[in-house]
């Protein structure tokens, strides 16, 4: 009979943790491939909300820094741009209720409110270099996501199984 409880135990045991394995708890910014909810790469977030893209433009060749907060409800709220040409591609001035300033010879747009559920990017094949600052350290999106592929960044809670399958961002460098 102990015998017979023991296997009981250890079968409850083993289907909790298989339940617990697919829990979604930690929370992510996600890079994954468009029209899929596998998961490419991630990095996890805790109390950190601040975080940037930063690519080489492709006509005038200088660097862009986008600046992104992760919202209280798992949103993506663009909230600075800054560039260094007044080019193609690059906005001339501000919208209503941001700010346009220029410091030492870069553009920055600031005070912006762009909310967003997720976004869709191209990782650069040539010479764009599309990097994820997170806790001021870079890290080169095409080492982890081949160059050219298309991807839809989300925040997201991901479960033990989704962080097995993707590339943790912050432990693979």
């Amino acid at each position: 009979m102990r015998k017979f409880q023991l296997i009981q135990y250890l079968l409850i045991f083993f289907i909790i943790l298989i339940i617990l394995a697919f829990i979604p708890f930690q929370k992510a910014i996600v890079f994954q491939p468009n029209h899929s909810k596998a998961v490419l790469a991630y990095i996890r977030v805790k109390d950190e909300t601040d975080f940037q893209i930063k690519y080489t433009h492709s006509i005038h060749l200088s660097d862009v820094v986008e600046s992104y907060k992760i919202t209280h409800d798992q949103r993506i709220l663009q909230y600075e741009l800054m560039y260094e040409d007044f080019a193609i591609g690059m906005p001339s001035n501000a919208e209503k209720g941001e700010t346009f300033e220029q410091i030492n010879g870069a553009y920055y747009i600031r005070n912006m409110k762009r909310d967003f559920p997720f976004f869709h990017l191209r990782i650069g094949q040539v010479r764009a270099n599309h990097t994820v600052i997170f806790k001021n350290k870079e890290y080169p999106l095409s080492r982890f996501i081949k160059p050219g592929t298309s991807v839809k960044v989300e925040i997201r809670k991901l479960n033990f199984i989704k962080q097995w399958k993707g590339v943790n961002i912050l432990e693979s460098l």
